[in-house]
């Protein structure tokens, strides 16, 4: 069984590797933030109250996206930005200039994109532990103040980060060992 601290560590160095290599943006975690394993996450546009704060205030637009996985291990994993934040990743990802216009289908295509190579770097892993994973295709969706569910029996890692220094994004990871 993954324990919940080191897999929030996974999360991290997962999306770090990703949106490094193929975004090329760096991620940062609040300096005194300490990685969230339970509680509810939701999601909009994300911003700290300062850098040293991991409670998010969530207000406007924003958009979540979402893939799941199952096998040994069920669940999914969610990225939640805000709607400026998903813009500046579709560009960068998609190598435009800052004032170029991008149509919202390319943003949400970039934003499921994402999710779905953070998923795969994040089963790559753990397939030591787990080596039975299906992962689905991604789904986005926009919205306010959207909230993520697995059910009962969850584990929920939360791993709060910066873009750039400049957005916040919020990676969720609701898991559970599949039944015998």
């Amino acid at each position: 069984m993954l324990d919940q601290l080191t897999l929030s560590d996974v999360v991290i160095d997962a999306a770090r590797e990703v949106f490094e290599t193929m975004i090329f943006m760096d991620i940062e975690t609040p300096s005194d933030a300490q990685p969230a394993v339970t509680g509810q996450a939701i999601t909009g546009s994300i911003h700290f109250k300062s850098k040293s704060d991991s409670d998010l205030v969530i207000d406007g637009k924003s958009m979540l996206g979402s893939i799941t996985f199952k096998g040994m291990l069920e669940g999914c994993l969610t990225i939640s930005v805000g709607q400026s934040c998903a813009e500046c990743i579709a560009k960068n990802m998609l190598g435009m200039e800052p004032d170029e216009p991008l149509a919202i289908n390319d943003v949400c295509d970039a934003i499921g994109e994402v999710s779905n190579m953070v998923m795969g770097s994040i089963k790559t892993r753990i397939q030591d532990i787990y080596t039975d994973i299906e992962v689905s295709i991604p789904s986005v969706v926009t919205g306010c103040e959207m909230h993520n569910s697995l059910g009962e029996n969850v584990s929920k890692v939360v791993a709060s980060a910066w873009l750039d220094e400049q957005e916040a994004i919020e990676f969720t990871f609701l898991y559970r060992e599949a039944a015998s």
